[in-house]
């Protein structure tokens, strides 16, 4: 079993959030909660809070990045087989709205051949509090065995 999904099921969302933040840093700027993990699936919530907006007083581009980047390494950690190691290669987006709530941003990825090594697609999406889809996202993971 992966050591984040052991982590997960041992700690608690809460807890084991505030673990992932204290192993890389660069997460904890946009306080993620996760809410889900499991093999090929990763959901965690940014909040609409001051310190993640840009200068419109929205979720800023780059925080839904940083969010989909987290939620991805985290799936692909849980996902890949044991003595597998990964590394994000590539990222491409889409902004379809404004984010202008919460976000809640999901990894349904249970398609994605996580025994197979090379470059990977993953897939994120982030929906606000009315279930809009405000972001889409790829990320390429590549896995080595």
């Amino acid at each position: 079993m992966s050591q984040y999904l052991s982590l997960f099921q041992q700690l608690g969302p809460q807890a084991f959030s505030d673990a992932v933040a204290q192993v890389a840093p660069y997460f904890g700027t946009i306080e993620p909660q996760f809410t889900a993990l499991r093999t090929g699936h990763a959901e965690l919530l940014i909040r609409n809070q001051r310190k993640v907006h840009n200068h419109i007083g929205t979720v800023h581009a780059i925080a839904l990045c940083n969010g989909a980047e987290l939620a991805a390494g985290v799936c692909t950690d849980v996902s890949i087989p044991p003595g597998a190691r990964w590394l994000p290669v590539a990222m491409s987006v889409q902004y379809l709205a404004k984010a202008r709530t919460d976000i809640r941003v999901v990894t349904e990825a249970a398609d994605v051949a996580w025994s197979t090594p090379g470059n990977l697609e993953v897939p994120v999406a982030a929906y606000d509090s009315e279930g809009t889809k405000v972001f889409s996202a790829v990320i390429t993971m590549n896995v080595k065995h």
